[in-house]
């Protein structure tokens, strides 16, 4: 039976979510998108629609979350009120305080997430490390136990890229996990994962130690798109000059393209200039020039994302082999977080995708760090 102390702090929480997540703006921010579906030729602009759908069923999540959490805490009090005059068993309020207190730490742990990547869905890569066949199992092992549990989540899991071990288990892996805050969920895996067992590839019984490395990255789609804005464009036309002959000289077959660019991450304003002259005949000279429109604008949506990558890749730098995040000692029935001291006997229990305690532990304690 839980004590008033438990329900006076579910209560608390519950109170201090409300807080930190604005409710009442929210609200108020969901009826001002809502207005905007209304206004006439919405759907004329397919891709802006969808994306302002998904802001408003994005407002209206958080707002669902923290109703249900506000339900199940009423309903705790309520059962506790009943408790003392003997309407409901203890058993009961138990029951109605766990709904209460998993429907609270779910939100809780959401909320932690605020970095715009977090939402994303997620690219996990296991590699076996030095060791041969018992590293190579522990790393099937590691996969096995993200693939329970992202089906405990209803997440999608895709596995590509699998090559198999020499003997058993596998030496790499990549598996593509898409789900609401995957990658906000995994990106707390990334590291060296320690395993120390009997092994059962040794025929002397001996305990050994094997290594796995774990990198998560958020999913982005690679297809760049490159769309030309026609009402920032403007056409100059004029004589080419040079050799070539009467018509080159006479004829205005040159063009001028002028775009008014602006960066989609500043705002920043800039005239891209493309000038083209290489053939006699004016369209084909404004079709080159569009070609190198094109051009320059792929040209800019990749540097950002080769910078968006290194960004990434940076951080898979700090991890080195000697960066162990955490160990499994299966004998000793213990796994240890070493980042944040988080540990459990369940060995069990996580290998068949059990880590949310994990999970929790490093995002109450690292969430509101950079680059994490």
């Amino acid at each position: 039976m839980i004590t008033i102390d438990q329900l006076k702090n579910v209560k608390e929480r519950t109170a201090a979510l409300y807080r930190y997540l604005d409710i009442e703006n929210k609200k108020v921010q969901v009826e001002e998108e809502q207005l905007r579906t209304q206004a006439p030729g919405f759907w004329d602009d397919a891709k802006a629609a969808e994306e302002q759908m998904k802001k408003v069923k994005g407002l209206q999540k958080w707002i669902e979350g923290y109703n249900e959490v506000k339900t199940l805490s009423d309903e705790l009090e309520l059962a506790f009120d009943f408790y003392k005059e003997e309407m409901v068993t203890e058993e009961e309020v138990d029951e109605a305080y766990a709904k209460a207190v998993s429907a609270l730490e779910d939100l809780e742990l959401r909320n932690m997430l605020r970095q715009e990547e977090d939402s994303m869905d997620a690219v996990l890569k296991i590699n076996s490390g030095a060791g041969g066949t018992e590293s190579q199992d522990w790393a099937s092992m590691l996969m096995r136990l993200y693939m329970r549990w992202a089906e405990s989540h209803g997440y999608k899991c895709t596995i590509s890229n699998l090559q198999d071990g020499d003997e058993a288990g596998i030496k790499t892996v990549t598996m593509q996990i898409e789900g609401e805050f995957a990658y906000g969920y995994l990106k707390s895996e990334n590291g060296v994962h320690r395993l120390v067992r009997v092994s059962p590839y040794n025929a002397q019984g001996k305990r050994m130690t094997s290594f796995a490395s774990v990198f998560v990255t958020p999913l982005v789609d690679d297809t760049i798109e490159i769309y030309v804005d026609p009402s920032k464009i403007s056409w100059d036309l004029f004589r080419s000059g040079g050799a070539g002959g009467q018509n080159v000289n006479k004829v205005e077959t040159g063009v001028r393209l002028r775009y008014q660019y602006v960066d989609p991450d500043t705002g920043e304003e800039e005239e891209i200039l493309i000038e083209n002259t290489e053939s006699r005949k004016q369209l084909e000279n404004r079709e080159n020039a569009m070609r190198l429109l094109k051009s320059q604008l792929y040209d800019r949506a990749l540097q950002k994302r080769k910078a968006a990558q290194a960004k990434i890749e940076a951080g898979k730098k700090k991890i080195e082999w000697g960066s162990q995040i955490r160990s499994y000692v299966f004998d000793d029935r213990r796994v240890k977080d070493h980042r944040t001291n988080f540990q459990t006997s369940d060995v069990n229990g996580v290998m068949d995708g059990k880590i949310d305690g994990f999970i929790k532990a490093y995002l109450m304690e690292f969430a509101g760090e950079e680059n994490i």
